[in-house]
């Protein structure tokens, strides 16, 4: 894993199951270059990249022969590994963020604290449990994985919606956005936000 004071990160993670190549630029135009072998998780990436013009880069592979959850846990893996090392030490960032987000008749809400202490609550009801031939249970697994490496408190709620691929796209959205605004430099920040000095 390599970081710079330019808030960009690389990770790579290759294990039986996966093979995946992460560059992240926190400080980007919203450029997506992902292919991860779950194609759903490509376009999700794609939105959560573009609505937070960040600029990332993904290329990877897993045993999507046996399903799509190993992949899909690694990515939220790699991703939280590269914000957290992205942000070195959370200094100046305004560490709180707030999106809500609609898709048609979806309406989703998520907030974040880049905190250093993981945690989700994930209050999102799906009825359909594929869209396409993507398990919809993997949203949370891989929002559960991107919370615990990039040490995010992340709340994500949706406040009504009914087609499925509108809610999670709405859920991606809305991260990208919110997390755009937590890691947002701002001048009057001196250090990291906290009254004890470090997160």
């Amino acid at each position: 894993m390599e970081s710079s004071s330019e808030r960009k990160a690389q990770v790579q993670r290759k294990t039986k199951e996966t093979d995946i190549n992460l560059a992240l630029n926190l400080d980007g135009r919203g450029k997506a270059d992902i292919a991860t072998g779950v194609s759903f998780m490509d376009h999700m990436l794609t939105l959560f990249t573009v609505h937070g013009f960040f600029d990332l880069t993904i290329s990877g592979k897993g045993d999507v022969e046996v399903d799509d959850h190993h992949t899909v846990e690694d990515l939220g893996i790699c991703l939280g590994q590269a914000l957290k090392s992205a942000l070195g030490d959370f200094s100046g960032i305004c560490r709180y963020g707030h999106s809500i987000i609609p898709m048609d008749e979806a309406l989703a809400r998520v907030t974040v604290d880049i905190s250093n202490r993981p945690y989700l609550n994930y209050d999102v009801s799906i009825a359909d449990q594929k869209v396409g031939r993507f398990d919809t249970a993997l949203t949370k697994e891989f929002l559960r994985a991107f919370s615990l490496h990039g040490g995010l408190t992340l709340h994500v709620d949706l406040l009504h919606g009914e087609n499925t691929h509108h809610i999670i796209e709405a859920i991606f959205k809305a991260m990208g956005r919110a997390i755009r605004q937590g890691c947002t430099v701002d001048s009057k920040i001196s250090g990291p936000l906290s009254s004890k000095g470090s997160l």
